[in-house]
């Protein structure tokens, strides 16, 4: 349990940096305290979204991975912060990402906050 909320966590912080970053991702309330909670729901969402559906489509999408390398990847987590973008706006929450690039930027930060947060923070798993 304590790993499943350290990850939240920190993927929350990843995606509020994302936000702060990307012009195309907006994180929007009234207060910061809103955009806390708003940014942990997303976060939960997010982990959902990864948990799920991720798997699924790594594995229809194997023979992309043999032929770009592995670049794939990235196209595949910026549709993953897409989806997630969606299914927040279907929950009410002010989260939104405008379009495929902004989708690739923020997933690249994402990835890039989320492996140093848990390199700092010596996540076990």
């Amino acid at each position: 349990m304590k790993s499943i909320l350290l990850k939240t966590l920190i993927n929350a912080a990843a995606i509020w940096v994302a936000a702060w970053i990307v012009d195309g991702i907006t994180l929007s309330g009234d207060d910061w305290q809103s955009k806390t909670i708003t940014v942990v729901a997303v976060a939960l969402i997010f982990g959902v979204v990864n948990f799920l559906i991720k798997p699924l489509v790594k594995l229809f999408s194997l023979p992309l991975f043999v032929l770009t390398l592995g670049l794939i990847t990235f196209v595949i987590n910026a549709l993953m912060l897409w989806l997630t973008s969606w299914a927040s706006d279907k929950l009410d929450l002010d989260f939104h990402v405008d379009g495929f690039w902004a989708a690739l930027l923020g997933a690249l930060i994402i990835s890039v906050v989320s492996w140093g947060l848990n390199l700092a923070l010596g996540d076990d798993d």
